[in-house]
This record gives structure tokens, sequence and C-alpha cells, in this order.
């Protein structure tokens, strides 16, 4: 029984570090082409210069993605240090002062209905171990939970994943003239953010097409804005 439960609990938590892992790499793939793909078209309509735009294009590609994945790393790790932290006091107040954290378990549980002798029976049960209770303090009192992904790990996917959702706007424009490659640009674009936005609703919640949707629509409103002051400075220039 008890093997069985722990090769549950391993499938459970593999599943959640991947999906934590396939989150950090549409959050950094949909960034890094939104971004991009406002960019060059703006240099696209303003200069019609395929070469500037590869150019800026490759150095917005790298910089953010660097940038991503810099931000990335930060954040994960003060996350992981705030848990830390917090995991370091409440171990501490279980150890010096067990009697008031046990009457916190106590006070947890009897708000989620239960009572009496099975109230005291799961209170005692948290309690005889004390990692389980420490779990447990971290989960229902603060409502931590530990990061799934190392900061390491976070930074690299989301650095590649912005490298790679960089490129796909950016990509017609080695192989085609401006004209063409702006519009072949343009479509690339909106299938890759409906098809990120619909992934990502199945990994969350919400309707495929809705999310998907959402997404292009964000997609395009930044291609509009690069349109246009592409389109206003390539006037005044």
């Amino acid at each position: 029984m008890h093997v069985v439960m722990r090769k549950k609990r391993r499938m459970m938590e593999q599943h959640k570090k991947g999906a934590a892992l396939f989150r950090e790499f549409i959050l950094g793939g949909q960034d890094g082409l939104v971004n991009v793909l406002g960019i060059i078209l703006g240099l696209a309509v303003a200069t019609h210069d395929v070469k500037i735009v590869i150019i800026a294009g490759l150095a917005a590609a790298f910089a953010e993605s660097i940038s991503m994945g810099a931000v990335a790393f930060t954040s994960t790790r003060a996350m992981e240090d705030y848990y830390n932290s917090e995991e370091a006091r409440e171990r501490y107040e279980i150890k010096d002062c067990p009697r008031l954290e046990k009457s916190e378990i106590y006070d947890i549980y009897k708000q989620k209905g239960f009572k009496g002798k099975l109230l005291d029976k799961i209170v005692g049960h948290i309690t005889s171990n004390k990692k389980r209770w420490l779990d447990i303090m971290m989960k229902e009192e603060l409502n931590l939970t530990k990061e799934l992904l190392s900061p390491v790990k976070s930074a690299l996917i989301v650095l590649v994943s912005a490298l790679v959702g960089s490129f796909i706007p950016l990509m017609p424009f080695f192989f085609m003239q401006i004209k063409s490659a702006i519009i072949l640009s343009l479509i690339i674009s909106a299938i890759a953010l409906f098809i990120t936005g619909a992934i990502e609703a199945k990994l969350t919640v919400g309707n495929f097409i809705t999310k998907g949707m959402q997404l292009m629509l964000i997609g395009m409103l930044a291609a509009f804005v690069g349109f246009i002051v592409g389109k206003v400075f390539g006037f005044t220039g």
C-alpha cells in the first residue's frame, strides 16, 4: 500500500514538474514572439530594408531572451529564498512552541468542518510526524508550495523558448522580399500565437478557442502598434 502511494506521489510530482516546465516554455515563447513581431514590423514598414530588419530582429531576439531568462532566474530564486525562510521559521516554531502550532493545525481543520474525535485523530496524525506537520503548515497556513523548477532550469527554459518564439516572425525575412515577408510573418505569427493560447488553455482553464483568439489578438495588436510607429517614422524620416 505504501509503495503504491509513493509511486502515485512520484507520478503526481513528475506531472506537476512537466506542467511547470511547459508553462515556462509557453510564457517565454509567446513573449519573445510578440515583442520581436512588433519591432521588426515597425522597422520593415519604416525602412523597407530586409538587412536592417534582420539585424534589428536578431539583436532584439537575443537581448529579449537573455533579459527574460535573467528575470525568470531572479524571480524563481526570490520565491525559493522566501519559501526557505518561511519554512525555517515554521520549523523553529514547531520545535520551540509545539502547543501553539498544534492549536493552529486544530483550527485549520476545524474550519474545514472536522470536529470531535475525528478532528483529534487528524491533528494527532499530522503532528506525529514533524515533516508532515511542517508541510501542512506551509501549505494550509501560509499557502506556500516549493518551486517545482530550479532557478537555473527556469531561466534556461525561458531563455530558449523566448529565442525560439522570437525567430518565428523573423524567419520569412531571411528568404523573401520585404512585402511578402511582412505578410507571411503576420500569418505564421498569428497561427503560432493561436496554438500557444490553445495549449495554455488546456494546461489551465478556459476554452481553447477563446484563449487562442485572445493571444492572437494581443500579438496582432503589437504588430499594429509596430506598423503605426514604422509608418510615422518612415514618413518623417
